[in-house]
This record gives C-alpha cells, structure tokens and sequence, in this order.
C-alpha cells in the first residue's frame, strides 16, 4: 500500500493505494496522527479510488481514525470507494458512521 498526503485549505487528503489490511496499520495511524494535531486542519478525507482490497483490520482503523478525530473536533470523511471495497462499507454500515462521498 501506498500512502499520499495532501493539505489543502482547512482539509488534508489522505490517498491510499493498494491493500488496505493489518500489514499496513503501523503506517496509516503515522500518517493521519500528525493531521490530528494540526490545529490548520478540520477535515481529513481517505481517498479511497484506488484501494483494491480492504480487510476487517482497515474497518477497525477507520473506526479508530474516527474516534480520535471527534475528539480532536474534526471530521473524517470516505471519497470514492468503488467495487468490493464500497460494497464491504455498505454491508458494515458505515454511512451510519461517515459521511461517504463519490466522485461526481
């Protein structure tokens, strides 16, 4: 998995490639708890397009990512999820948890 950040205006953009399981726990909690601490930025979005396969694991991170973002009063949002992996956030409910957004 590869892993992209951008910050623009009050959001940072986390863009995620590949796998998104366990193997790469150590490296998503790095890259999204510095976003947590930034004072500059109110929403973190997970670009989601290109993640071919996503796990149980990566439910739990993002409930995780979700829970530390409330409560450092920012929001987490889900862009683009497609094909298995919108079909697994479907099934766990998570529009009940994240605003899901596709691409226009």
């Amino acid at each position: 998995m590869a892993i992209d950040i951008q910050i623009h205006n009050r959001s940072a953009r986390v863009s995620i490639t590949g796998r998104f399981d366990f193997k790469v726990h150590r490296d998503f909690k790095g890259t999204y708890t510095p976003l947590l601490d930034n004072i500059a930025v109110h929403e973190i979005e997970i670009e989601m397009s290109k993640v071919n396969y996503m796990d149980s694991s990566a439910l739990g991170m993002l409930i995780l990512l979700n829970e530390r973002a409330n409560a450092a009063n920012k929001t987490v949002v889900l862009l683009n999820a497609s094909g298995a992996v919108s079909q697994l956030l479907e099934v766990a409910n998570f529009s009940r948890i994240f605003n899901i957004k596709h691409a226009a």
